[in-house]
Order: structure tokens, then C-alpha cells, then sequence
């Protein structure tokens, strides 16, 4: 069971390399204890969100469904053959995430399969809590270590975080939601038509995010601090250059940030978090 445990890790960390260069390299921030289970949570998430988005040439409501029973028989059994499906028990497990929280994760994928659009702001809300929200709260269970306390003070920073991790991502990828998954999440906003008004209302709902995410990360242990920093720098980083982007050109390219400005941002981070200047 060693060897497989430690296959399965492997797996998970591999998935995050692959589909993420700047998530891995923010775990790589993270305690060298704390990494595998952050790179089974991730592994776990990216896998679902691949079946909904990605896999159009399949059925894609019997894929979700199958990885959906094994992700229930993994739980049962403490054990899957699925090496991604494997590490995320085991994570699941040894930090006491709850049920809830995974529930409300599958609930909103799920949701992918389908629904197209969100013209309700509890329905947006829910969405998000779901794709987002949760997985933020996931990775709080493994900074806190079985903190119960310091996971209740920190929960509503690590939910903003999430929010604001999504809704970046939302903008950043709407021509890909729109074009090609035919999906538009922010309510009332016409992305074919977006008008500065719309896009600054977005950036500022966004921002709003940050700010009260900020409060908690500036209190987690020092054992993920860093990492869960320089993460928030890249993405604070990436919303700039969405704010400085005329909303006649979201639509026409993907925004990112360069390397060597992901650098600079990985070095500022390390100075500020050393010399607590946070």
C-alpha cells in the first residue's frame, strides 16, 4: 500500500503540473508537508472540471456519473483503484474535510453538464460557492492541521479567495466560455456586447474579494503563507492587466502574465512574507 500511496501522489502532483504551471509552482511555496495533500485536492477538482469542459466528444453526463460513483466507493472503501480518486481520500481523511464541502463541489460541476447560463444572483452565488468556495475551504482544512477554531476565524477569507480565484478566471476565459462551452456565469451581462460599465463592475466585485481574502492569508501558518501569497499576487497581477484591457478586447484574446513578471512576483512575495511585510 506504500508504493501505491506514493504512486498515487505522484499521479495527483503530475495532474497539477500539467494543467497548471503557476498553481504547482505556488504549491511549491507551501511546507514540503502540506504539498501532496494540496496536489490531491487540486488533482481531484481538475479531473471533474476536465469531464464537464473538456471531453465533448464522450458522453459527458455517464463520465461524470461513473466518476461520480467511484468518488463515492473511493470514500466507502478508503480505497480506489483510480489513483487521483486514491490520494483525494486519503486527503479527505487525514484533515477531516467534510462531506459537505465536496457535495456542494460535484452539485456545481454537475450544473456545467447543463446549464448554460446565470441570469439569478443566488443562483451565480450558489455556483460559485460550489466550484470555488469550497475548494478554498478544502485547502484551509489542510493549512489549519485540524485547527477547528482557526479554520471557523479563517473560513470566510478562504472562501473570497476562492470567489476571486474563479471569477478571474471567469473573465480571463470568456471567449472560450462563450465560443466554444457556450456557458456565461456573471448575471445580466451581455460578453458580446460587454461595455466598460459591465467590465468594471466585475473588476470591482472581484477586487472586493481580494481585499477580504487578504485579511485572512496574512494570518495563516507560516506553513502555507507563501504559498497561498504568491498565489494571490499572480492573480491579483492577472486581474491589473484584465482592468487595464478595453472590454471591446476581452473577447479577443486570453490575458496572462509573463514569466519573467511571475518572477518578479514570486520574489517580492518571498521578501515580504520573510521580513513580514505583509
Amino acid at each position: 500500500m506504500q508504493i501505491f500511496n506514493q504512486l498515487a501522489a505522484k499521479c495527483s502532483a503530475s495532474v497539477t503540473e500539467a494543467y497548471s504551471t503557476s498553481f504547482y509552482s505556488s504549491v511549491s511555496m507551501l511546507d514540503p508537508s502540506i504539498q501532496p495533500a494540496i496536489h490531491n485536492i487540486y488533482g481531484f477538482v481538475r479531473f471533474a472540471d476536465e469531464i464537464v469542459d473538456t471531453f465533448h466528444n464522450q458522453n459527458q453526463q455517464d463520465l461524470f456519473k461513473r466518476f461520480e460513483d467511484d468518488l463515492n466507493d473511493a470514500l466507502e472503501r478508503r480505497f480506489s483503484m483510480n489513483p487521483i480518486l486514491h490520494s483525494f481520500q486519503i486527503t479527505v481523511f487525514e484533515y477531516n474535510i467534510d462531506q459537505e464541502l465536496i457535495d456542494a463541489f460535484m452539485y456545481s460541476m454537475r450544473l456545467d453538464l447543463s446549464k448554460k447560463e446565470y441570469t439569478s444572483e443566488e443562483d451565480y452565488k450558489k455556483y460559485i460557492y460550489g466550484s470555488a468556495d469550497v475548494v478554498g475551504l478544502m485547502c484551509l482544512k489542510v493549512f489549519v492541521d485540524g485547527d477547528e477554531a482557526q479554520y471557523q476565524k479563517l473560513k470566510h477569507s478562504a472562501m473570497r479567495l476562492g470567489s476571486a480565484f474563479q471569477k478571474v478566471n471567469f473573465l480571463r476565459d470568456i471567449k472560450n466560455d462563450i465560443e466554444v462551452l457556450e456557458r456565461s456565469y456573471f448575471p445580466n451581462v451581455d460578453f458580446e456586447n460587454l461595455t466598460p460599465e459591465a467590465k468594471d463592475a466585475i473588476v470591482k466585485e472581484i477586487e472586493e474579494d481580494f481585499e477580504e481574502a487578504y485579511k485572512g492569508i496574512i494570518q495563516l501558518p507560516s506553513t502555507a503563507r507563501f504559498g497561498v501569497y504568491t498565489a494571490f499576487k499572480y492573480y491579483s497581477q492577472l486581474l491589473r492587466k484584465l482592468k487595464r484591457t478595453p472590454s471591446s478586447h476581452i473577447l479577443e484574446t486570453r490575458i496572462r502574465v509573463q514569466d519573467h513578471v511571475k518572477w518578479a512576483l514570486l520574489v517580492k512575495s518571498y521578501v515580504n512574507v520573510k521580513l513580514n511585510l505583509l
